[in-house]
């Protein structure tokens, strides 16, 4: 018989190591998706899950258990790969200040469906092309069903930026989906 997940949190809590190790195995994929959804340097993927992971361990006392378990790691989660972004961000304005290169990867994806994966490859393709600050509000509202004042919150922006970053992002993407797909008719 499978413990429940609030047993399990409250064992980890405790300090006993096989429910903690349960609850981030449980956890791995989702954090590893929303990593992989919101950076775009693909080597920079697994450090930063990592980190989350490890910044949700550190953070479990705090869960008061008020809603869902999975929606507060990922707020962890979006907390973690946000200071990752901007360290990162830092760092390329450095190098880019010494006029070195910075080489940006493409992100990959592990495959499930192969009409899935192609959809969410093309997606992907689109979304890389929005500025970090729309790809983000996107993703947080529609992805991870965030509402505008919760991302106001956790973005430490006004109610009236975040809007405009979902309503660009959305007539920049409608605008990418309609190019792509008129460059597709013509192959």
């Amino acid at each position: 018989m499978m413990p429940t997940q609030e047993s399990r949190i409250r064992a980890a809590v405790d300090g006993q190591r096989d429910a903690a190790e349960s609850l981030m195995v449980e956890l791995l994929p989702r954090v590893r998706n929303l990593v992989r959804y919101s950076v775009h340097v693909d080597s920079e993927v697994d450090d930063i899950t990592q980190e989350a992971l490890v910044a949700i361990l550190r953070g479990l006392p705090t869960y008061r258990g008020q809603g869902a378990f999975a929606s507060w790691a990922d707020r962890v989660v979006v907390r973690v790969t946000f200071a990752a972004s901007r360290r990162a961000r830092a760092e390329r304005y450095q190098l880019n200040r010494d006029d070195e290169a910075v080489e940006l990867n493409t992100l990959s994806l592990d495959t499930e469906q192969p009409e899935d994966c192609l959809l969410r490859r093309r997606l992907e393709r689109l979304l890389e092309r929005l500025s970090d600050e729309q790809r983000r509000a996107l993703l947080l509202h529609h992805v991870m069903g965030m509402s505008v004042p919760e991302m106001a919150e956790e973005l430490e922006v006004p109610l009236e930026t975040i809007r405009s970053r979902l309503r660009l992002g959305r007539a920049h993407l409608r605008e990418l989906l309609s190019r792509d797909a008129g460059q597709e008719t013509l192959m």
